[in-house]
């Protein structure tokens, strides 16, 4: 089955101390729905995953993100601000603009 994008945030990164900049990607993509034999736990018909990508940063890419149906798989999907705070300990996270993604 294809993969739609569905939405994307462009960022910069870079490692902690160091000031070389560069792109990051983050890419979610639609739900689909899960195959019953591709997962090791109990699906219905309404199971859903998307994927969502980290374009920049291997270490980053949470794979399928799964929920009951296609609104909570996207719901979680979305949800990159996890993810980003637990990679701050690493990175430092910038708009395009230059701007902190997070300035605390």
């Amino acid at each position: 089955m294809e993969r739609i994008l569905i939405a994307e945030r462009k960022l910069e990164f870079s490692e902690k101390g160091n000031v070389e900049r560069k792109p990051l990607l983050i890419r979610v993509f639609a739900p689909q729905p899960v195959d019953p034999d591709s997962v090791r736990f109990r699906v219905d018909a309404a199971t859903s995953s998307c994927v969502v990508e980290f374009d920049g940063l291997a270490d980053a890419n949470l794979g399928e993100i799964y929920g009951a149906d296609s609104i909570q798989a996207l719901q979680l999907a979305v949800d990159i601000e996890p993810t980003l705070k637990r990679l701050s300990k690493r990175y430092d996270f910038y708009f395009p603009t230059g701007e902190g993604y997070f300035d605390e």
